[in-house]
């Protein structure tokens, strides 16, 4: 195994370990902060690999994301964090795998394609960076050119109330409501089949309204006030 594959694996018997244990401390305190709720969580699948694809409007949705099952997720970082190895197994270990800064595209999906042939889901926003307000922004085609590559299904998860719990410019998060529904999986193209561009296109735009629905049906859920029992 060379280096970068040992790096992008973390797939030790105490790395897992480690993931499951911070996974319990972070996921838990994200959901006593926030009294998340997730519906639908039956959705994500319990074996396979898939892209997961979130609604992006506040850092607190990497937590979230984590939240929606006990698999570990992997998410993409700033290869710089991977300078020493003991910070490199960390991140390994919590299912971060490094992205150099200034590379092409490509390189960055052609390692989502390497975690997701070795059996593990990965988290991709598909509006790239975090956004704002209740619209779905144009979204990126990597998850859907990724999900198809790799012959996995994308799972759309629609978050609401994260923005109010830490919105841009905010350093300190707040308590908020946060409300997460997942949507069932989505199959992109036939397994081993290439999309056209056309095709790649139309997918990301279907992919644009289920995320738009779940997005809406999550923020009105995280917005109703509670009922008293």
């Amino acid at each position: 195994m060379t280096r970068y594959e040992s790096r992008l694996a973390g797939n030790t018997r105490a790395s897992r370990a480690w993931y499951r244990f911070a996974r319990a401390i972070v996921v838990g305190a994200t959901r006593g902060f926030t009294r998340m709720r997730i519906i639908d969580a039956h959705h994500v699948p319990d074996h396979e690999a898939f892209v997961l694809a979130p609604v992006h409007r506040s850092y607190i949705d990497t937590p979230i994301s984590a939240a929606v099952t006990r698999r570990r997720l992997r998410f993409m970082g700033k290869d710089s964090l991977w300078k020493y190895r003991s910070s490199a197994w960390l991140l390994s270990a919590l299912g971060g795998f490094p992205v150099s800064r200034g590379t092409a595209d490509r390189e960055a999906l052609k390692r989502c394609l390497a975690v997701l042939e070795a059996g593990e889901p990965v988290v991709m926003f598909p509006e790239g960076e975090r956004k704002s307000g209740p619209m779905i922004q144009p979204l990126f085609s990597g998850a859907v050119y990724v999900a198809a590559k790799a012959g996995v299904a994308i799972v759309p998860v629609g978050i609401g109330g994260s923005e109010d719990v830490m919105p841009k410019g905010v350093r300190f998060p707040r308590p908020r409501r946060v409300v997460v529904v997942v949507g069932e999986p989505i199959t992109v193209g036939e397994p081993g089949t290439t999309l056209t561009r056309r095709q790649i296109t139309e997918a990301v735009e279907s992919l644009s309204q289920v995320l738009q629905e779940l997005f809406d049906r999550a923020s009105a859920q995280a917005r109703a006030p509670r009922r008293r029992t």
